[in-house]
């Protein structure tokens, strides 16, 4: 398993950049801007990250931006922790047998979303390419939130 982002919803882009290049000094490493969705992702890394983060082998901080507006109240500014697994059915049956809900099940063979028994969000990412859907995933539908 990998550590990959903590990401955060922010409302208002520059002044987040602001606080987190200018005053932190973190770093814009990629940015993904999809008007369908109507949001953009920033994905930030410390300057001793800098080359690894280049290369996927730096935990970032991801901003979320959504392009309409909302209010982040009740602690929903804070998105979820991602790791990548090499083995996201496995991963995902392990937390299941423990009891873990499987809010968004890997139905595609490369995204899960689980909760902590705090009610941290936590993402799941396939290493590489997706795994070809399967039972009993593939036919799961999201519980809860996620």
């Amino acid at each position: 398993m990998k550590y990959l982002h903590t990401m955060v919803r922010v409302t208002d882009i520059d002044a987040a950049k602001r606080f987190y290049c200018d005053g932190l000094g973190l770093v814009e490493v990629k940015r993904y801007e999809n008007a369908g969705g109507r949001f953009t992702l920033v994905f930030l890394a410390a300057p001793e990250d800098l080359e690894r983060a280049r290369a996927d082998q730096a935990p970032l901080v991801e901003l979320t931006y959504n392009w309409d507006e909302q209010a982040y109240d009740g602690g929903r500014n804070f998105g979820h922790l991602a790791y990548e697994v090499d083995d996201i059915y496995a991963a995902c049956e392990r937390l299941s047998a423990i009891g873990v809900t499987i809010n968004r099940p890997p139905r595609d063979g490369h995204m899960a979303f689980v909760r902590s028994p705090d009610g941290i969000s936590v993402e799941l990412l396939q290493k590489g390419a997706a795994l070809a859907p399967a039972a009993p995933w593939k036919d799961m539908v999201n519980e809860g939130v996620w």
